[in-house]
């Protein structure tokens, strides 16, 4: 929500204040990004707090190298924003990053008459963009594969109200990660875009963005670990800040823990969870495919299988989120099967083990869990979840009275 936030604060008119801000290594390289593109802003980390100068829809830098380091968002979502000036513009990453496809972006940014390249092979980044927005009153027709990463098009979606003419977008095959969507258009509507999103089209008016005053939610993926504590240990975790309103599609977690005998009660401002996940479910976990790490770690202590399905597309996030995942669960014991698009995890005795986490912070926070109920998990590269989350193992310290230790 934060790089969503900063983005569309960056290409309004006048000034933004944001509140909430999520302090993380991808939210730190997303404001440097957008230094480097000439966005003024001023930022406060300790009081979550940032100031914007949006830049009215047109970039004031023609050329810049960027380091968007391991952070997708920032990858895609600038790669977009950059068809806002003349270019070249240039984005780099760690070599991970230079691992992941972008070619579908670059293939839609092509459609409004940019020129947008990649330079490593598999179409992956470095990036070039360049060549400034389409020009004329009509919308700019735009069609992208909907079934690969839904950041695509959401860095799309965000710089629409800024072309002359605004936006369609129209989707080719199944949408994934809905949700995220959904959030970025609401996200988009709060900074006065006038934008109307369905599973076909995404019709985005070209009446710019207002800056304004925004609060940033909590963070739902990050909530979804305490949840999960609840849920593996038999006890109570409540998050505040989230409700049932949440702009989030990941709150959903606690739909996957109720059907697993959770009890989930929602307060206006909290989610509460209680009681252990016992019953092993099937589910497609596409609309919340963040928290597929998570919900395979408390898989392993229910009673019963569980099978997760269609979520194909995070193979190709910060590592292979079903193999990688697959390999180190089944160092602790688990009996996992791997499908295409999902997995089966079906418990018996779990054992302790040295746990890889391939630079993935999603991976380092979920396989932590398993150390609640086994002494003698250990964590490599612990300092990973820096990328979202530099604060986690303090947390999950505090949480659990200790129970964990530096590597």
């Amino acid at each position: 929500m934060t790089n969503r936030a900063v983005i569309i604060a960056a290409a309004a008119n006048g000034a933004s204040r944001l509140s909430g801000v999520l302090e993380s290594e991808d939210t730190h390289v997303m404001a440097a990004g957008l230094q480097a593109l000439g966005i003024p802003l001023e930022v406060d980390w300790a009081s979550e707090s940032m100031t914007i100068e949006g830049c009215g829809g047109q970039l004031p830098v023609g050329s810049a190298e960027i380091d968007c380091r391991a952070s997708g968002t920032t990858m895609r979502f600038l790669t977009a924003l950059c068809g806002l000036g003349t270019g070249p513009y240039r984005l780099d990453g760690t070599p991970r990053m230079r691992q992941r496809p972008i070619g579908d972006l670059l293939d839609a940014l092509a459609q409004l008459s940019l020129n947008a390249t990649a330079e490593s092979p598999g179409r992956c980044p470095p990036v070039v963009v360049s060549g400034g927005p389409p020009q004329g009153s009509s919308p700019a027709v735009v069609q992208i594969r909907g079934d690969i990463s839904s950041q695509f098009a959401s860095g799309l979606a965000m710089i629409g109200p800024c072309l002359p003419g605004g936006m369609q977008l129209e989707f080719a095959g199944e949408l994934v990660s809905w949700p995220y969507l959904e959030m970025t258009n609401r996200v988009m509507q709060a900074f006065s875009a006038s934008a109307t999103l369905t599973t076909d089209t995404w019709q985005i008016s070209p009446v710019g963005y207002r800056g304004r005053d925004y609060a940033i939610e909590p963070d739902a993926s990050a909530a979804s670990y305490f949840l999960a504590m609840a849920a593996i240990t038999g006890g109570q975790m409540q998050i505040e800040g989230l409700s049932k309103e949440s702009l989030q599609g990941d709150v959903g977690f606690t739909d996957a823990l109720e059907r697993m005998g959770c009890q989930v009660t929602w307060h206006p401002d909290a989610i509460e969870v209680a009681g252990r996940a016992r019953h092993g479910i099937e589910i497609d976990m596409n609309a919340i495919s963040d928290t597929v790490p998570t919900l395979a770690v408390v898989a392993c202590f229910a009673e019963s299988p569980t099978v997760i399905t269609n979520v194909r597309h995070i193979r190709d996030k910060e590592t292979d989120r079903i193999s990688d995942l697959v390999r180190e669960l089944r160092k602790l014991g688990a009996d996992v099967d791997e499908f295409d698009d999902g997995l089966q995890i079906s418990p018996r005795t779990m054992q302790a083990a040295r746990l890889a986490t391939y630079d993935d912070h999603r991976m380092a926070m979920s396989l932590s869990l398993a150390g609640l109920l086994i002494d003698g998990v250990v964590i490599e590269d612990p300092a990973c979840v820096g990328k979202t989350f530099p604060g986690y193992w303090d947390a999950f310290a505090t949480v659990t009275g200790n129970r964990c230790s530096p590597a």
